[in-house]
């Protein structure tokens, strides 16, 4: 197998782009890439998506983008894991390419949310659960995860005001990300005092939908090494593991054992541990979810996520930043262009191209991107040459 680098990146503004069609916007991502890689044409396109059929009416994502930005003939198909749809086509552009099969690929996830009523959202939503067990007895993702941080507060006895610090530190980054969705600092007060929406979780809590679209272009290593200009960024590890998707059936409905496994795998692969992670995207698209991916990567005890958040521990300048540029909670969280946006994110911060929100000298970046509550979860790293 090849190794594999990132030639270049692309992304839109997380909002409600009333003015753009889901082609635009992924088009929009994809062309910006181009650009950035200074190519004009790639071997294949892999796309991530989850809801396009319900929310747009539109599959056959693959053609349907490809031929929009003009890249004529070319093998282009379309992935659905959830909300871990974009990482799911990262993955399979990154094997494309190590494997030799194509010489240059680029993923690109894209979602387009607004458009339909926000309880038809929901229900759609809904379809990552298990739809037998969990999504016909009325429970929302909202509901699900707040039925993980309501047990996790009474096995370990953390208040849900110990939470602050998550959302505080993603508002806090987001100010720096044109890109963000919501860019306004918040308090502590503010969050404590915000509208409950599924208790204990508020509104402050949750990640906000949007429209949205990232694209990253891959190509092997030794043809970037060739290639002077911006920073060169290695995939160092790729790793992907499943669990029951209903959360009733786990073992243990309080671990990310899919998180645990897949980062293992990717320490392994780049030959490095936790401790040799400069900074983490994560997936906190619940503040819970947060806690528990620092728990299951190896940067918290059992029980102790929330620890960092309050001592500083997931700033900029702490010991494990973590959703640098916002995070789900304030860039927002366009399920299936998820993923492709926590690497972007990524790749601005190992090239030191992330402004204001720079982490310093950071060599080693983490990206784990979620599938449902916990089902389906992939996790990348990335090396700066």
């Amino acid at each position: 197998m090849r190794e594999v680098a990132v030639l270049g990146i692309g992304q839109t503004k997380v909002e409600e782009h009333w003015d753009k069609s889901l082609r635009e916007l992924a088009g929009e991502a994809v062309l910006t890439t181009l650009s950035d890689a200074g190519v004009s044409s790639v071997d294949a396109l892999y796309v991530g998506n989850m809801l396009s059929g319900a929310s747009n009416r539109q599959q056959h994502l693959g053609a349907y983008i490809a031929d929009w930005v003009g890249l004529k003939n070319i093998e282009a198909i379309r992935f659905e894991a959830a909300c871990s749809s974009g990482s799911a086509a990262f993955r399979s552009a990154l094997m494309a390419v190590a494997s030799g099969e194509v010489d240059t690929a680029i993923a690109v996830g894209v979602e387009k949310m607004t458009d339909v009523l926000p309880a038809e959202m929901t229900k759609s939503l809904a379809t990552a659960a298990d739809a037998e067990y969990e999504g016909a007895h009325g429970l929302s993702f909202v509901a699900l995860n707040a039925l993980i941080m309501k047990r996790y507060m009474y096995e370990y006895g953390w208040k849900h005001e110990d939470f602050a610090g998550f959302s505080i530190n993603s508002h806090a980054n987001a100010v720096h990300n044109p890109y963000a969705r919501f860019r306004k600092p918040i308090t502590e007060q503010e969050f404590i005092k915000a509208v409950v929406i599924s208790e204990p979780i508020n509104i402050l809590d949750a990640s906000p939908v949007g429209d949205g679209s990232a694209a990253v272009l891959l190509v092997p290593l030794e043809n970037l090494q060739k290639s002077p200009g911006k920073r060169k960024v290695k995939v160092a590890a790729s790793a992907t593991a499943t669990d029951s998707i209903a959360i009733h059936s786990r073992n243990d409905p309080l671990w990310l054992s899919a998180a645990e496994k897949s980062a293992k795998e990717a320490y392994r692969q780049a030959g490095i541990g936790p401790e040799d992670i400069d900074v983490f995207e994560l997936h906190d698209a619940f503040s819970i979810m947060a806690a528990l991916s620092l728990e299951a990567c190896g940067f918290a005890e059992r029980g102790r996520g929330p620890e960092l958040a309050k001592n500083g521990d997931i700033t900029l300048h702490g010991r494990i930043p973590i959703c640098t540029l916002g995070g789900l909670k304030s860039r927002g969280h366009p399920v299936g262009a998820t993923g492709i946006y926590q690497i972007v994110e990524v790749v601005e911060q190992l090239r030191q191209e992330a402004g204001p929100a720079q982490v310093q000298d950071a060599r080693y970046g983490m990206a784990q991107n979620i599938g449902g509550s916990g089902s389906n979860i992939f996790t990348h790293i990335f090396e700066a040459l």
